[in-house]
């Protein structure tokens, strides 16, 4: 009998206990172990890049600059009362064809990929300049972005704009994420540098901050003191409250999303590496299910946290991060990832992991979870269904470090294969002689 895998660590852990009931633990436990560990090392992280653009007038002088980074959410039609979610971001490629500079009113055309694009509308009145409207074009024919999607229209959602009074000659900054919703579509501004009508041809070196930046700073009157400085470090938080979480289409309905998990986050500020731990039960809860795709959005003072779900009809799987920390002091920190698979289980199932997560969302930023237990998908009469446990719940996850233990072993075995046949050259070498 043969049977194929779609080799995923879960999966592999599924047929390594198919393989030992059949064949015995000797004959595979080291080619699972082996094969688990490789796997493991074998995550791919899809990370979002910063869209800097020049627009000139007619006399060829720099009128509009803007460097900035958007994230889009977007949930269109695949087929009878069936929606997907995309997540894509603004790539860093775009062009500028469109846009247009003027005395008192100026526009942003960027555009991407096959008939998308961005627009912003700036108008300026006295000595003072503001965005009045975004537009944002998506073409659902682009299989590329859409695939499977019933309508091949061009769709154009406006939403108003929060960016005011910025001052002229100066430029717009804002490094907090500002959340854009529109019907089915989501938009997520971060890093934003911004600057219409420019004095001179030259980008302006002093900006308007958005009032989201903006932290007050009490001065502490002037003090002597005498003291040796201890070192600078980060105290260790406590596990993080275990929070519980559902989603319901309406106040009548039974939950069709739900979550429990503790979760703590740690990023990196400058040199300095902080954690900061999410509160339950000071955080609001947001989202929406959808038959393949569905989102769970927790939000605090200080955080926060997009997870976006997607399933192919037999398996769902975290699909996408979107997480933004607000630090005391200092800049916002700003993750995306929106290419993952993780948390994988079949559909009408839940995916459960009593043990502690490490997930790197990027280079600057991870998360931990605690006591996960997550069903994004069918779920019935407000119960999680039977879980798929993760590896390191299972009974197989012992595997790991015997797999590290026999590839040193091996290593030290050829280390000295080595020195015994060099060691054997050297005295055949004399006896020539």
């Amino acid at each position: 009998m043969r049977s194929s895998c779609t080799w995923k660590v879960a999966e592999v852990v599924s047929c390594c206990r198919f393989l030992n009931k059949s064949f015995g633990y000797q004959v595979i436990m080291f080619r699972c172990a082996f094969l688990i560990l490789f796997l493991a090392l074998g995550n791919e992280l899809h990370l979002s890049h910063g869209t800097e653009v020049s627009v000139n007038n007619t006399e060829n002088k720099l009128c509009l600059y803007a460097n900035l980074m958007v994230n889009f959410s977007v949930t269109y039609e695949v087929g009878v009362n069936k929606n997907e979610t995309v997540i894509f971001v603004l790539p860093e490629n775009v062009t500028t064809e469109g846009s247009t500079c003027d005395n008192t009113t100026s526009t942003l055309k960027l555009s991407f990929g096959d008939g998308h694009s961005w627009t912003v509308e700036f108008t300026k009145k006295n000595k003072t300049y503001q965005v009045d409207t975004i537009v944002f074009s998506y073409n659902l024919n682009d299989s590329s972005v859409f695939p499977n999607s019933t309508s091949k229209e061009t769709k154009f959602v406006t939403v108003k704009s929060i960016i005011t009074n910025v001052s002229v000659d100066t430029y717009y900054s804002c490094k907090s994420e500002n959340v854009l919703t529109v019907e089915s579509v989501i938009q997520t501004l971060y890093d934003v540098a911004l600057q219409a009508f420019v004095i001179n041809g030259s980008k302006s070196d002093t900006d308007t901050v958005c009032s989201a930046d903006m932290t007050s700073t009490t001065v502490a009157p002037t003090t002597t003191v005498t003291s040796t400085a201890a070192p600078t470090s980060t105290p260790t938080l406590p596990t993080p409250t275990t929070g519980k979480y559902s989603i319901a289409p309406d106040v009548n309905s039974t939950a069709c999303l739900m979550a429990t998990f503790g979760l703590q986050i740690g990023y990196k500020q400058g040199d300095k590496e902080e954690t900061i731990n999410l509160v339950p039960n000071m955080t609001k809860l947001g989202g929406a299910c959808g038959a393949n795709s569905s989102n769970l959005i927790l939000t605090s003072d200080t955080i926060t946290i997009t997870f976006t779900f997607s399933n192919d009809g037999k398996k769902f799987h975290l699909h996408a991060l979107n997480v933004t920390v607000k630090p005391a002091t200092g800049d916002p920190v700003v993750a995306v990832n929106t290419n993952m698979s993780i948390w994988a289980a079949a559909v009408g199932s839940s995916y459960m992991c009593n043990k502690e997560q490490t997930l790197n969302v990027t280079d600057t930023l991870t998360l931990y979870t605690f006591e996960l237990r997550v069903q994004p998908f069918e779920v019935n009469k407000g119960e999680f269904a039977t879980a798929v446990e993760c590896f390191m719940d299972s009974d197989l996850s012992f595997l790991v470090p015997i797999a590290v233990g026999v590839a040193l072993s091996f290593l030290i075995i050829l280390v000295l294969i080595s020195y015994l046949i060099g060691r054997r050259k050297s005295r055949t070498g004399y006896q020539s002689v």
